[in-house]
Parts: C-alpha cells; structure tokens; sequence
C-alpha cells in the first residue's frame, strides 16, 4: 500500500495544454523522455497544481486559475522567485525548474518544479498509515523545529529583506485584513466593529522581522513515507514575506483543532492535528518559545487575529457564494462559521482581561 500523496484525474474545465508545455519544458529538461502522464492535486483551493510524470522526471507544474489576474492575487513569478531566494538558506524548498511569462501558451504564465514524494497530511492521514502517540508528538515537534529553522534564517546577510517591506508589517495585517472583512461583509455575519477596533488598539508595541511563509500548516508539508516524523519539503509559498514570526504562529494556531475541542471546530478540521500525542495550542506556543529563543510573552493579540484572519478568509469565499459567483454547496453555511470564529476571539479576550 502507498501512503504517498497523489495527483488525481484533471477537474472539468481545469484541462492542462500540454504539448505548449512540453515544447517549452524541453528547453529547460533536454534530456525529457517519455509520454507525459499528467493528473492533477486538488487539495488547494487557490492555484492550480499539476503532476507531470515521464519516464526520467517527475515534475509539479503550478499556475493560476483561470479568469484571474497573476499580477494580483496569483502572482506565479513572485511565488517562483520567492523560492529562487529561499532556497540557499533552506533546504526544504522544493527543487526548481523554471518560469514562464508566456501566458499564451496555456492561459497563465507557470512555473515547474521537481515533485516531492511523500505524504502530504491532510485532514486525516492516509488509510492504512498508523502512527503511535509518539511518533505523532515527535512529527508535531519536527513541524514546529522546521518553522523555527525558517524563522531563523538572518534575513540581512541573506539579502531576503527585498521580499516584504519591512516594518510595520503588523500594523498593515490588521488594517488590511479589517478592510477585506468591511468589503466582504454580508448580512448575516456579525459587523465586528468592536472586535477590529481591539485588534487596532491592542497591537504590541514591538515587532520582529524575519521570513516567514505565512500559510504554515501540516497540509503545506511533505513527509517521508519510510518515517512520518521527517519533514521532506514545504510547499505553497505564495503568500510568504518578511513578517512578524509570532503572527505566523498566531495564525498556524486558527487552524489547530485539538482532539477535546468543541463539534463546531471539529467540523472545520483540515489537518491531523487531534491525533493522540499531538500538542496543545499552549504546547505549541511553549514549544516555539523553549526551541526559537524568543523571550515568551503573551499570545492573545496573536491567536485573536489568527482567528479573526481566518474568519475574513471564511467570509470572503463565502460572499462569492452568496452572490452566486460560486454554487459549491460546501460553502452554504460558512456564514455560520464566522460567529463561531468571533465567539473563540472574544473568548481569548475575556481569559486575557481576567487573567490580568
């Protein structure tokens, strides 16, 4: 049985060109061989990714969906640069091929890269794969070390600080992520006036700057088949910058369902992090402080506006929905999620003004 992640037949209206690709990928890969088999990952819900396996390659081609603009939301030359740079300074950057601007060859421009085998961990590992309590604690472990090895990298010495603009990048989050809940609202989701003007007020007087990928979860990871504790490659990188390493925690801890959480957040689950063995939010927090160095201090600013962000992600693929721009039934009651979003954030608040 294999427990690697595999690419699956090609979604409707989602169908890759592929002798456009070929002609250019044989500039990059001479030596190519074989017919191309191509399928398609539909984990994400962003670009479209495919695998192109031949007989002497197996490659990972990525671009965006079509009727978008790439210079916006989807901008496949920074996501390959921004690997470009990362890649000297951590080695779990994917192996990279190349770019193509040339968006009349498929409809977007993309970008290849040399596919990962390994297990990618979703909501639930794949069937047959059993891991005891402590391989899942060492595999939780091993996640957070890998984030704190991204965080350490020295961005000055490596030239990195080109790839965001610098200070203020927390002051900017809350301002812009508020604005895209204002331009998302619909009625049936609370005004959270109070709750953005808490974010705006409460922010922490200091800030760090370092590289950051700022989408990391377990289901951006690869894993080794022969030992699931091992982390292979990261992927998605599309929204990586130079950030505050503390907001990216904060926002890895919006996704992190725990195995005594309440039904609601267990309905949302999308990573394996109820496992027996796996972490706790303040484990996790402990954990990140004990291996990055960082002097601890309190995370309630940081796990509200990772909630409150994941809230407005919820909302604004909700406000398509709800304007028909999409009729995925799985979106229907996403509505509902963002109170509950809402109602753990003022929970926080309320522990935090308590506890003071």
């Amino acid at each position: 049985m294999s427990f690697e992640d595999q690419g699956k037949a090609v979604r409707e209206g989602e169908e890759l060109p592929i002798q456009p690709v070929e002609a250019w990928l044989k500039n990059e890969l001479p030596d190519i061989r074989g017919q191309c088999e191509v399928t398609q990952f539909h984990g994400g819900a962003s670009n479209w990714t495919y695998r192109l396996k031949y007989e002497n390659y197996d490659l990972i081609l990525r671009r965006a969906p079509a009727g978008t603009k790439a210079k916006s939301a989807h901008n496949m030359k920074r996501e390959f640069e921004l690997q470009q740079a990362i890649k000297p300074y951590f080695t779990k950057v994917p192996d990279l091929v190349g770019y193509c601007e040339d968006d009349s060859l498929i409809g977007s421009d993309f970008y290849v890269m040399h596919r990962v085998s390994g297990i990618i961990p979703r909501k639930n590992l794949p069937r047959g794969l059993e891991l005891s309590a402590e391989q899942v604690r060492s595999l939780c472990k091993t996640m957070i070390d890998t984030l704190v090895e991204l965080h350490q990298i020295s961005i000055e010495d490596s030239g990195l600080t080109k790839l965001g603009k610098g200070e203020g990048f927390v002051k900017r989050q809350v301002e812009g992520w508020n604005s895209r809940y204002q331009k998302s609202r619909t009625w049936n989701v609370p005004k959270a006036k109070k709750l953005m003007e808490w974010l705006q007020e409460n922010q922490p007087s200091e800030e760090t700057l370092c590289m950051t990928h700022n989408d990391f979860r377990f289901d951006n990871l690869v894993l080794n088949v022969d030992d699931p504790t091992e982390v292979l490659a990261v992927l998605d990188w599309e929204l990586a910058t130079i950030g505050d390493p503390l907001m990216e925690v904060g926002n890895l801890l919006a996704y992190w369902v725990e195995e005594n959480d309440d039904f609601i957040a267990q309905s949302t689950r999308r990573q394996p992090t109820h496992l027996k063995g796996m972490m706790t939010r303040e484990e996790v927090i402990e954990y990140y402080f004990e291996k990055s160095g960082v002097t601890p201090v309190d995370m309630t600013f940081y796990q509200v506006f990772g909630l409150f962000r994941l809230s407005v992600i919820a909302q604004q693929i909700y406000y398509r929905y709800h304007h028909k721009q999409t009729r995925n039934p799985a979106f229907k009651n996403f509505w509902f999620l963002i109170h509950y979003l809402h109602h753990r954030a003022w929970k926080l608040i309320k522990k935090s003004r308590k506890s003071s």
